[in-house]
């Protein structure tokens, strides 16, 4: 009995024993989840119960130094689902859910089998496609209102848009599908331009169907800061049409290349690089990536997942490069200009000195030829600058010697980068002093066996002529915020002076004389002093037909405000490829138009004044005798067409500006103007003979270009030859000096 009595006792002390270690496992456990684990499943807990989306914040604007908007915003929506909603309520309309996700995939540019695989997800979200145009998102909304469909929800946000396509691309950059910057200013100024993103915290059941007091919490996005530019949009503009026309005519598969600067501040205006690429689709293949790519859409096609996104990646990339700044070359003999400069600055050479040249010069055991391989003969210092005479500027070289020549390039900004706000700036490539040979002296002396960055070379011919004072070039003016506030301002940095006031003001007249009476003929503008310097360097390895021309220009060369450099490379073999005949046309275009638009005054001396064009004054309306007093005092000439006495037409049109002493024909009540007058062809002929065939065949000519003596020639016209005009038309003629002009 006792036995079986403590038999009981011991059962009953050990079920006790065993409640109380359950009840203590139990304790442990709840203050573990309580205590040490409660954070995290508050935190888990609250995820199930509520919808936390991501406000994307606006982004800053681009502007140009003029407020134009280069890069700006556009409202789009950003499409999500939540799937078990979605589910629900096909199924309680009786829908299908492949028929509903085709009808959203066809909507939204999506491939069915995604749109219904995130329906079918066992999530509490799906995103369906983010910056979608608000007209795709109402087509949406209006087709699930049609079949009563819900759990698709339209949130505001905004999508990065270029109004100008290519303008500045290289400069400006795009962004990526998440609003962050990934190349040019877009990635430099990320952080500026991003803002800080905000929230909208939505309540919810943990099955994830919507809560019938649910609440909504919205934490405001902070938009980002907008960055000022110096580039100004229509010297841009100036740069890039003219540009891709010389790309274009001298059949550029390499490409081209322009920088436009102010001289005294270092401020870029503009800066293009061709090809180029349309910054709101900048994965597009374009007929320049074809190109250079035979055969790329096959292959594209062929190629999926990270494969495809490898070799697009690889194929677009050709085409973002910024020549301007990433490229280094051969600068050929625009580096005379700072040759030149350093041999005036230091004393080795003075405007006095003089070299001879017999078409070749021997350094060490090699001949280095001449461009005129007949020899420019005995010359002085400025004649070797405007014949861009290599024999000459080797012996200037010598003068210099290897340890100033090098001091002299440092300080002119080569070998290093500039600092630029860009990304991948080179820096160029030069010599130390115990690898400097002669020959090396010899050939860097015009502008072979260094490298520089189209840059660094405009930079340093900016310093040549303000007066000697380097400037660091920059891209951005300034920052501001929403309200147009400058929270940060770019000054002008001066790093150096280099040169002289003195050496500088000999540089001007020197580079002056290049253009109207040496190689830059080209680059000249009536009515404006230009200044600037021929390039034309030969590619690694010698020998190949491979070039790149250049010509390099300030203007007006007695207040220099802006310089210019254009860069063309690789003319096709067989092509023209002196900086002279391709690049300094190019020039002079920009120049032109540039010099017109900032209001620098044209001054015209009496020779250019017969090429001066006048703005026509309107006749319409005027008696006979009436119109002929207007066009005589104006300058023009008249010849009546009909027997009436009103005017009632003219041609050329009122406001067209054209030469002094053209020929206005007026149309008399009864008659109208009809093309009757078949246009002569001028090409190949002077300014003089080409006026009078225009003239004789009743039409009037627009000189272009430099007409004057020299052996300029007639080298285009528009309308064409065989175009059927009004009597009285005006044909514009281009003329441009001929043959190799280095």
């Amino acid at each position: 009995m006792k036995q079986s009595r403590l038999i009981q006792k011991r059962r009953i002390m050990l079920v006790l024993t065993i409640m109380v270690v359950i009840f203590s496992a139990l304790l442990v456990r709840t203050a573990w989840v309580q205590i040490i684990n409660g954070e995290e499943l508050s935190r888990k807990a609250l995820e199930q119960q509520t919808s936390d989306n991501t406000v994307s914040a606006k982004r800053g604007n681009i502007f140009d130094r003029n407020y134009k908007v280069l890069a700006g915003n556009t409202t789009v929506e950003t499409i999500s689902i939540t799937p078990e909603n979605i589910r629900n309520s096909i199924k309680d309309k009786g829908l299908s859910v492949g028929r509903i996700a085709e009808q959203i995939a066809e909507i939204l540019g999506l491939k069915p089998e995604t749109v219904e695989t995130k329906i079918e997800k066992q999530s509490s979200f799906e995103y369906l496609k983010k910056k979608v145009d608000k007209d795709i998102a109402d087509e949406l909304r209006l087709y699930m209102e049609e079949t009563g469909v819900r759990g698709i929800s339209f949130v505001e946000d905004v999508k990065r848009f270029y109004p100008y396509n290519n303008l500045a691309s290289h400069v400006i950059g795009f962004v990526g599908d998440d609003n962050q910057g990934l190349e040019g200013v877009e990635s430099i100024y990320d952080d500026e331009l991003s803002g800080v993103p905000g929230r909208v915290i939505t309540g919810r059941q943990s099955t994830g169907l919507d809560v019938s007091s649910s609440y909504e919490s919205y934490i405001a996005a902070q938009d980002g800061a907008s960055v000022v530019l110096t580039i100004d949009e229509v010297i841009q503009s100036y740069v890039e049409k003219h540009l891709e026309h010389a790309r274009i005519i001298n059949e550029l598969e390499v490409g081209a290349a322009a920088i436009v600067m102010d001289v005294n501040t270092g401020e870029i205006l503009a800066m293009s690089s061709k090809p180029d690429y349309d910054l709101n689709q900048p994965f597009a293949i374009t007929d320049a990536i074809r190109a250079q790519h035979e055969n790329i859409d096959e292959e594209l096609a062929s190629l999926e997942g990270s494969e495809y996104n490898a070799r697009l990646t690889e194929v677009v990339q050709g085409v973002r490069r910024n020549k301007a700044v990433v490229d280094s070359y051969e600068p050929g003999s625009t580096f005379k200009s700072v040759v030149a400069s350093v041999a005036l600055e230091t004393g080795a050479c003075t405007l006095e000195d003089t070299f001879t040249c017999g078409g070749s010069y021997k350094v060490l055991d090699r001949s280095i030829n001449c461009a005129n391989r007949n020899g420019h003969g005995h010359q002085t210092f400025q004649e070797a600058v405007q014949n861009s005479c290599n024999p000459a500027f080797i012996q200037i070289g010598a003068k210099i010697g290897k340890s100033r020549f090098l001091t002299g390039a440092r300080a002119f900004g080569f070998f290093e980068k500039t600092g630029i706000e860009l990304p991948g700036e080179a820096a160029g490539l030069g010599f130390t002093t115990n690898s400097f040979t002669e020959l090396d002296l010899a050939t860097s002396s015009f502008g072979q066996s260094v490298t520089v960055t189209p840059l660094q070379m405009i930079t340093a011919i900016s310093a040549v002529a303000n007066g000697g004072k380097l400037y660091k070039p920059h891209l951005i003016k300034e920052i501001v915020n929403s309200d147009r506030v400058v929270i940060k301002k770019t000054e002008p940095q001066m790093v150096r002076q280099v040169i002289s006031e003195e050496t500088s003001n000999k540089m001007r007249t020197i580079l002056e004389s290049v253009v109207s009476k040496g190689g830059g003929k080209n680059a000249y503008i009536a009515g404006y002093r230009i200044a600037g310097k021929t390039g034309t360097s030969e590619k690694i390895p010698r020998g190949n037909g491979k070039y790149i021309a250049s010509f390099l220009s300030f203007a007006p060369a007695d207040d220099p405000q802006i310089a210019c450099l254009v860069i063309l490379d690789q003319p096709p073999v067989g092509n023209v490829y002196y900086g002279g005949t391709i690049a300094a046309p190019v020039v002079k275009n920009i120049m032109e138009e540039t010099l017109r638009y900032l209001e620098v005054e044209p001054r015209y001396n009496e020779d250019e004044k017969a090429y001066v064009d006048i703005e026509l004054p309107d006749i319409s309306g005027k008696s006979r005798q009436e119109a002929t007093d207007i066009l005589k005092e104006a300058g023009f000439s008249i010849r009546f067409k009909g027997k009436g006495d009103r005017i009632i037409d003219q041609i050329p049109k009122a406001h067209t500006r054209l030469s002094a002493g053209s020929t206005v024909v007026a149309y008399l009540e009864g008659t109208t103007a009809e093309r009757s007058v078949t246009v002569p062809n001028v090409v190949g002929e002077t300014a003089s003979s080409a006026s009078a065939v225009l003239r004789g065949a009743g039409l009037n000519a627009r000189i272009r270009g430099v007409p004057g003596e020299g052996g300029a020639i007639c080298a285009s016209q528009s309308p064409e030859a065989g175009a059927i005009v009004e009597p009285g038309t005006v044909i514009t003629v281009n003329f441009k000096y001929q043959g190799a002009i280095e």
